[in-house]
């Protein structure tokens, strides 16, 4: 251990987002976990479903939770929640009633407004949707061993109305700290895998980081919107550290940046407010 920077006085949560499960080996956060421990975190995965709707990932967050506070005798753990894992998180504290057993909750990239893009598309015809959503739905459960993926129920919960439902029945809980953070991919040459997803995202809801727009990852008082000190801007996938590695500038003088150091900012910050 290099210091105890994010020994925090409760255990920190990660908890994925949609399409992967946490394994073994937790190649969805990258470098993330590793440099956490080394810092004096205690942390945790949230084992829920790739495709699980927010409910039925709640009760497996549930579960998970139970399963920490019995192995380290705490009484709370704090919640660092990627993309529809934070939208998961949320429900877990607010209808799923653990608020009492939940210090935190950090989402990064949440679509908590739900997507424009999402209502658009589920104007196509919904035999092509439910025809996708079985193909989704049986290779997850045969392959990544989701116990009740649910594709096109995820993707009607993506939406602005369904999000706002959600919102509606998940008000935030008294008592657990809040915070947001939403990211900017500026162009879509800033990371190649999310080129299109940007493109079409920056003219039907504006500034967004390849899969969710800073509109909707903004949640309560404490949002923050992060650019980078480098033109290339922080992706949907940077955000989770997908290539194990520092982003360098695009241009001569500018400085990289290592998304490493933002969850330890993260964890820092929770210890020094007590959580």
């Amino acid at each position: 251990m290099l210091d105890d920077s994010c020994k925090t006085r409760f255990p920190i949560v990660l908890i994925h987002g949609v399409g992967f499960r946490d394994t073994r080996k937790p190649y969805y956060w990258g470098r993330i976990p590793r440099t956490l421990a080394q810092h004096g975190a205690q942390v945790f995965f949230g084992h829920q479903d790739s495709w699980g709707t927010a409910q039925s990932n709640a009760q497996m967050l549930a579960e998970t939770v139970d399963r920490i506070l019995d192995e380290t005798g705490v009484p709370k753990v704090n919640l660092i929640a990627h993309s529809k894992g934070g939208i998961d998180a949320r429900g877990l504290a607010s209808a799923h009633g653990y608020g009492d057993k939940v210090a935190s909750i950090t989402t990064i990239a949440s679509p908590h407004h739900g997507s424009k893009t999402m209502d658009a598309l589920m104007r196509f015809p919904r035999s092509l949707f439910k025809l996708g959503a079985f193909a989704v739905d049986n290779w997850t459960r045969t392959i990544a061993g989701d116990k009740r993926p649910d594709f096109l129920a995820v993707c009607e919960g993506f939406t602005t109305q369904g999000m706002e439902r959600f919102n509606q029945e998940n008000p935030d809980v008294p008592g657990v700290f809040y915070q947001s953070y939403a990211f900017v991919m500026p162009t879509p040459r800033s990371d190649l895998a999310l080129w299109f997803a940007n493109y079409v995202l920056n003219r039907v809801e504006g500034p967004n980081d390849g899969l969710v727009s800073v509109e909707s990852a903004c949640w309560g008082e404490n949002a923050h919107v992060l650019e980078s000190q480098v033109r290339r801007g922080i992706s949907h996938l940077d955000e989770i550290d997908f290539r194990r590695r520092a982003f360098p500038g695009v241009a001569r003088g500018e400085r990289g940046m290592d998304i490493c150091d933002l969850y330890t900012g993260i964890a820092a910050d929770l210890k020094a407010r007590g959580l």
